[in-house]
């Protein structure tokens, strides 16, 4: 069907116009869903706000007043989750993508383990301070989590399948987590500093921080959305791929390059968070289909939507106290992930 025909198509409503307008109407659901979740974060907390009293705190920051206090706390903290959301999400989806794994999460292949004991290193060994370093610290982590791993799951028949990629990773996340435990030991000055690494959180990171791991962010994501048609034809297998002229292995390196940067700006400013990039695309790809062009940018606001929910849950599961929202994303995600386990869809993708 040629390009001219397709178009004559959508404009008389055909199957590929009602497929537009539905991807449309469910893109126009998920956005309606995230900003629910950011008008809620900003609402909810050890103080409940009524929406007059937050718009006016809103509006007059300068205040000194309580409610302007809280206002300004909550509205940075939304924003966190907003870049770390579409961050997590977005390197989920693609990692999903070119290794056709199901199971394709930072966390729990082991990514976000390696980048915080990365940063925990540096912050020990090094006296790493601030976003830009800890960004810096997290991608080299990311980077050798991601070689161990694939390394060890490709070792023997079958090569790195799904469910042998979610058990290394599991081991290597095990195996960083006592090594951070341990580092945390040896300088009792740093322990506050090294606290946050063991879970992640919204509530540490400055404006400053965003505005410094935003262009590593926004460089993993032209390095992944980006090629969403190549990661469509990477799902057809790697002979059908350079069949249609794809050089598998230069744009395969392409885009985990972008997933190392997504995952080391969403760890250094809110630690590591598990299972949001498993939710996230498997939600968008039940709603929108298997086609990673629209996958890949509904992400953008999937996570967000789910991390602002989670942190909201978090905020008012067990008052007074707080649940972190890298507690909270655990208690969602877990069930997902033993039912993909269970499914039929852990084979491939």
């Amino acid at each position: 069907m040629t390009t001219q025909a397709i178009a004559r198509a959508g404009r008389r409503g055909g199957p590929l116009g009602r497929g537009r307008s539905r991807r449309g109407a469910v893109l126009l659901g998920v956005l309606a869903v995230a900003l629910a979740g950011a008008v809620v974060s900003l609402l909810v907390g050890a103080r409940l706000l009524d929406p007059v009293t937050a718009l006016h705190a809103l509006l007059d920051p300068g205040s000194g007043s309580p409610e302007s206090v809280i206002m300004a706390n909550r509205l940075r903290r939304t924003v966190v989750g907003v870049v770390v959301g579409a961050a997590l999400a977005a390197a989920g989806g693609a990692m999903q993508g070119v290794t056709r794994n199901p199971l394709g999460d930072p966390g729990i292949l082991g990514l976000n383990a390696g980048a915080t004991l990365a940063v925990v290193a540096g912050i020990t060994f090094a006296g790493a301070a601030g976003a830009l370093q800890y960004a810096g610290w997290a991608l080299a982590g990311t980077a050798v989590a991601a070689v161990v791993v694939y390394s060890i799951a490709g070792v023997g028949r079958g090569g790195p399948t799904p469910i042998k990629l979610a058990l290394v990773g599991a081991a290597f996340s095990a195996g960083a987590l006592s090594v951070t435990s341990a580092l945390r030991l040896q300088e009792q000055e740093t322990l506050d500093a090294l606290r946050r690494w063991q879970i992640g959180a919204l509530t540490r990171a400055s404006y400053g921080d965003v505005l410094t791991v935003l262009p590593l962010v926004g460089l993993g994501l032209c390095l992944t959305v980006g090629f969403a048609a190549s990661i469509n034809n990477f799902a057809l297998g790697d002979d059908m791929a350079r069949s249609l002229g794809e050089k598998v292995a230069l744009k395969r390196s392409v885009v985990f390059l972008g997933v190392t940067a997504l995952c080391a700006g969403a760890v250094a400013l809110a630690g590591p968070i598990a299972f949001l990039g498993l939710m996230a695309p498997h939600a968008m790809r039940s709603l929108l289909g298997p086609d990673y062009r629209w996958i890949l940018p509904s992400c953008l606001l999937a996570g967000p939507a789910l991390l602002l929910w989670a942190d909201a849950l978090g905020r008012v599961i067990l008052p007074p106290t707080e649940v972190e929202v890298g507690v909270a994303m655990a208690v969602l995600g877990v069930p997902v992930f033993i039912a993909l386990i269970r499914s039929r869809k852990a084979v491939n993708l």
